[in-house]
């Protein structure tokens, strides 16, 4: 059901997000240590950073896992209404034929 609000109240796939973090993690924390084995300390800083950015993300990702429904509700978790003071979006222009 769509309210136009979906900007403000979009959700998350956050079990798959978790999931693509922890392969980013696996990828990144890998690129660092061949990179620095292989002497290639750019590269090896660039997987770092990565890595650390990686990390920050799942943190946020467990975090509202964590905070249950609200953030990551299940089927029987009816949408949003829409915002306050704001009427539902209309849908897209009728166009009517003379």
């Amino acid at each position: 059901m769509r309210t136009g609000s979906e900007p403000v109240t979009a959700r998350s796939a956050l079990r798959a997000r978790f999931w693509l973090s922890v392969w980013g993690l696996v990828w990144a924390v890998f690129g660092t240590a061949a990179f620095a084995l292989l002497g290639r300390p750019g590269w090896a800083a660039a997987c770092g950073v990565l890595w650390l950015l990686v990390t920050i993300d799942m943190t946020m990702i467990v975090r509202h896992i964590r905070q249950g429904p609200h953030y990551q509700p299940g089927r029987d978790v009816p949408p949003y209404p829409p915002p306050e003071g704001r009427p539902p979006y209309p849908g897209p222009p009728r166009h009517r034929h003379p």
